[in-house]
């Protein structure tokens, strides 16, 4: 009886059961997961577009799989780099770092890039990446055996999802239109890559190359409010910005597959019972970063083609490697670029809040207040930036200075709230977390602006703006394969719980930063 006891337990342990038929069967962790991170995703439009949609696509991972369609971030401001970021390390950019694609440096008083490495700034890496990833984990869990490959069509999004320890990280290069890296991964790129650049980068056929509707539906059909029919589209792509257009175009995506079948390949991944990491970035934004008034067409079109693109990596590696061995995750950056609308025109509150003006004004205050002086560094975003020398010299605290600017920036137009670094550093107010939950002291100014919706932040010598909205864009999680049960659940649930989620499924630790419990 003891001796079945101790076998009992140690079966248990291996994780072995015994199924209705008295047959035992090991549950193995997946040999390949697949992590979908769609840039700009919303789940009215994945709704919208279905009509369009193929059965083995979307369709099959909403009908099949673990489906949370009530996502969000648990942070404000998040674009493509500090949403990657968070679901890759299960935390926000409080902790990991990445607050933006960009973000200014103290020292020099210029744009950084969230992928420009500090010691060595003509290597792109994922040194600004302040905690481990779920790759980087992988890897020390499996004493580096594990092959951890990103593939995006932008660069932040390949370095900043592959981590500090991936293989590689390989995204279109918008200068040549090859798929490239950095040295930081390959001291030359890899045979498998420089042969596919030749057969099937988009520079070897971009004189050929087209982009109208994969479906004659896909362009006419149209889900969108509009004034008049929208004519089928078909463009070209010509002239020095051919390549960056074309990696904002619905057509990038079937490049973003073809290369990471190439790499699953060519590398083995997904073979043997050590657990592989891919991580895959599509576009489903507009055309060339358009208004989506100006190209509703093409963005149908584009959803159509992503529906395409996952139905062709879910068959092509559940044949190779077997459904029960993969495990697919699918979410969304959780934002999508500016629409240029006209709020004045039709006497919607708006207006525009102008930063350079804004940081001249504060520092006349505190001119008026100290005596002459510069006071105020410069502004970037929706930051101000202190002179911290002035201050020091002048004997006045960074807890009066900010104070002060925050009581002067709330009488101004326009302003909703004003946070200082220091107060998001200490406060435990929860009303504010999810905005504390987007800064960096390192990368943060001193001085936060957030403007009432409708309104546009502008930066006047570089003239980069954005729109302010607190509206909610839905978008799901997705667990598809690898045993996982069909079901939707409705309740809200935050995007850093993707990764310990992924640790558990792969029996490994989450990132060391990340707190929060796995989804299941």
């Amino acid at each position: 009886m003891q001796n079945r006891y101790i076998y009992i337990t140690i079966m248990a342990m291996l994780g072995i059961y015994t199924n209705a038929s008295g047959q035992e069967k090991i549950q193995y962790a997946p040999r390949l997961v697949v992590n979908i991170t769609i840039d700009q995703l919303r789940t009215d439009y994945l709704e919208a577009f279905s009509p369009l949609y193929c059965q083995d696509g979307f369709k099959k991972l909403l009908n099949e799989g673990l489906v949370y369609e009530n996502a969000y971030y648990p942070f404000t401001g998040m674009d493509r780099a500090s949403a990657i970021t968070s679901v890759i390390t299960g935390v926000s950019p409080y902790y990991h770092g990445i607050n933006g694609s960009r973000w200014l440096n103290k020292e020099s008083l210029r744009p950084a890039s969230c992928t420009e490495d500090p010691k060595q700034q003509s290597l792109p890496s994922p040194a600004q990446i302040q905690v481990s990833t779920l790759g980087d984990e992988l890897k020390a869990a499996t004493r580096g055996l594990a092959k951890i490959f990103a593939i995006a069509p932008q660069q932040d999004a390949a370095i900043l999802s592959g981590g500090h320890a991936a293989d590689g990280a390989i995204w279109m290069d918008t200068q040549t239109g090859q798929w490239g890296s950095s040295t930081y991964y390959f001291s030359a790129l890899p045979q498998w890559l420089l042969v596919h650049n030749n057969l099937r980068s988009p520079s070897s056929n971009i004189k050929k190359t087209f982009w109208e509707p994969v479906i004659e539906l896909a362009g006419t059909f149209n889900y969108y409010q509009h004034a008049g029919g929208q004519q089928p589209f078909k463009h070209a792509f010509k002239g020095e910005r051919k390549f960056i257009e074309y990696q904002a175009s619905g057509l990038i995506n079937e490049d973003v597959t073809e290369t990471a079948l190439k790499c699953i390949t060519s590398n083995s991944m997904g073979f043997d019972r050590v657990t592989d990491l891919l991580c895959i970035t599509y576009y489903a934004g507009t055309f060339d970063h358009k208004p989506v008034s100006e190209c509703q067409l093409e963005l149908q079109d584009t959803y159509v083609r992503i529906d395409r693109e996952i139905a062709k990596l879910i068959k092509n590696l559940q044949s190779k490697l077997g459904a029960e061995h993969i495990l697919f995750v699918l979410t969304s950056t959780g934002y999508s670029d500016d629409d240029d609308s006209d709020y004045e025109k039709y006497r919607i509150p708006s207006g525009t809040f102008y930063m350079e003006r804004t940081a001249n004004l504060l520092n006349m205050y505190f001119g008026a207040i100290w005596g002459q002086g510069r006071y105020v560094e410069t502004s970037f975003s929706n930051q101000i930036y202190f002179n911290h020398k002035q201050l020091e010299s002048k004997r006045i605290s960074l807890t009066d200075a900010g104070q002060r600017a925050q009581e002067f920036i709330s009488q101004l137009e326009g302003v909703r709230n004003v946070y200082t670094a220091l107060q998001l550093l200490s406060s435990s107010n929860p009303q504010i977390e999810k905005v504390r939950n987007s800064f960096h002291p390192e990368h943060n100014g001193d001085i936060m602006i957030e403007v009432s919706p409708g309104w546009r932040i502008l930066n006047e010598s570089t003239q980069e703006s954005h729109l302010s909205r607190a509206s909610y864009t839905q978008f799901p999680i997705i667990f598809f394969g690898a045993g996982v049960s069909a079901d939707k659940i409705k309740t809200a649930v935050t995007t850093d719980r993707i990764a310990p989620t992924i640790a558990k499924a792969i029996r490994i630790r989450a990132p060391n930063a990340c707190s929060t419990e796995p989804l299941f």
